[in-house]
């Protein structure tokens, strides 16, 4: 199995917006088949460090988290928005 996790720290970090972007992210549930595990979370720290929206999915493989990576959803649908909306990413992927 592998997981992919993501930090997201959005630009505008408002109440709406962090709904609305963990929204796109949970909109993944059904339309991307190799999805194994699927949540998205907000921070309720808020601290300097923090970051606003944590995404954590799980994959059978790493061919498969390649190919999530370009799904037409994934990459045309949730990628843009997450551009559009945050100041920086990160990710950790790892084989558990």
């Amino acid at each position: 199995m592998i997981t992919h996790i993501v930090f997201f720290k959005l630009s505008d970090a408002t109440v709406d917006n962090l709904a609305a972007t963990r929204g796109k992210l949970l909109s993944m549930q059904g339309k991307i088949p190799l999805l194994r595990h699927l949540e998205a979370g907000i921070d309720v720290i808020r601290s300097e460090r923090s970051y606003d929206i944590a995404l954590v999915t799980k994959f059978d493989t790493m061919d498969d988290l390649q190919a999530y990576q370009v799904h037409p959803y994934h990459a045309g649908e949730v990628v843009p928005h997450m551009k559009a909306v945050c100041s920086s990413m990160i990710a950790v992927d790892y084989q558990d």
